[in-house]
């Protein structure tokens, strides 16, 4: 299943309260699942930097990877980005077909 990294920027008040965080955190999760349920999650991170989190998921394909990139942002994130993502080794299989670039 395709890979996708979703980087995420959260208001400055969604950082405030860390037990209103964490609830916020639960229901988007809770919002992915119910829309997207087909999404299999592999890490999430809280970052240092422009951006506060990376996920890392699978999903089917690239409107049901839309579909948390906007659930993310109608749920308090000001910036979304997200990635098609492809594992090295895969990458190189694909990188040796085309014979370089």
């Amino acid at each position: 299943m395709p890979q996708f990294v979703l980087l995420t920027r959260l208001a400055p008040d969604a950082m405030q309260d860390p037990a209103g965080r964490r609830a916020m955190g639960k229901e988007w999760l809770g919002r992915v699942k119910s829309a997207c349920p087909e999404v299999r999650w592999i890490a999430h991170y809280a970052l240092l930097g422009p951006y506060d989190f990376l996920d890392i998921y699978e999903a089917p394909d690239v409107e049901t990877a839309q579909k948390v990139a906007l659930i993310s942002r109608s749920g308090g994130a000001t910036t979304v980005e997200s990635w098609a993502a492809m594992p090295y080794e895969r990458f190189m299989r694909v990188f040796e077909e085309v014979g370089g670039a």
